[in-house]
């Protein structure tokens, strides 16, 4: 089983980024994937999740701002992540399950600052 992070970097704020995972190793097309960030000095928070039957939840904050998708014929979930602030900055982890606490990946780190 492997996740593979991809696409973060240095963004100034109000900027736009897409994340991608890449999955390999299981039944993607069957099982629900997350994403999940962890900030400087805080624990791991729940982004989004997004369940095989295309059914979509997210963090409060996180609405209107961020957007989870997912290309089963790729095995790859994405997260476009538009008004980028600060507090935005952190490294972003996909998971398997629809909570962020199942298998992650490395994860990629996303900076927000001007």
């Amino acid at each position: 089983v492997q996740l593979v992070e991809s696409g973060g970097g240095l963004v100034q704020p109000g900027g736009s980024l897409r994340l991608s995972c890449a999955a390999s190793g299981f039944s993607f097309s069957s099982s629900a994937m997350s994403w999940a960030r962890q900030a400087p000095g805080k624990g791991l928070e729940w982004v989004s999740g997004i369940w095989s039957d295309g059914r979509i939840s997210y963090r409060d904050s996180m609405k209107g701002r961020f957007t989870i998708s997912r290309d089963n014929a790729k095995n790859t979930v994405y997260l476009q992540m538009d008004s980028l602030n600060p507090e935005d900055t952190a490294v972003y982890y996909c998971a398997i399950g629809p909570r962020g606490l199942g298998l992650r990946g490395q994860g990629t780190q996303v900076t927000v600052s001007s």
